[in-house]
């Protein structure tokens, strides 16, 4: 029986700038760093309180990703927030854009999208 995600893989193209984002921005701690020789590449497992983790590479060479998240596959990755605005807030004075808020026609929760240092959509939805 699945028990919930473990981490999501994320693949960025300036290793240090989305580090920087993810760790100093949206405050995700470190749990390990590796430097892959054979693979001229980094692997960091980074974490958040509540065990969720990320997995960040940097590979080079690595392909842009074709489109917007309308296309098939994985549409974004979404956060849990308590305080929306107070998370906007912050991101904004992080000179990080979000899109306006909206409010999810089903459950009634107030949600918006932002996107890290390679345009990967990301969501902030409030508890």
């Amino acid at each position: 029986m699945l028990k919930g995600f473990h981490h999501v893989a994320i693949i960025c193209s300036d290793y240090p700038r989305s580090k920087a984002f993810y760790t100093e921005v949206l405050g995700f701690s470190i749990i390990d760093e590796n430097y892959r020789e054979a693979r001229d590449s980094y692997k960091c497992d980074l974490g958040l309180p509540d065990g969720s983790q990320i997995e960040l590479f940097s590979f080079p060479g690595a392909p842009q990703r074709p489109s917007r998240p309308e296309a098939q596959g994985l549409r974004h990755l979404a956060f849990k927030v308590d305080n929306l605005d107070e998370m906007i807030n912050h991101l904004t004075n992080k000179r990080v854009e979000c899109e306006p808020v909206r409010v999810d026609e089903y459950t009634g929760k107030r949600f918006t999208f932002f996107q890290d240092p390679d345009g990967l959509p990301l969501e902030l939805y409030e508890l």
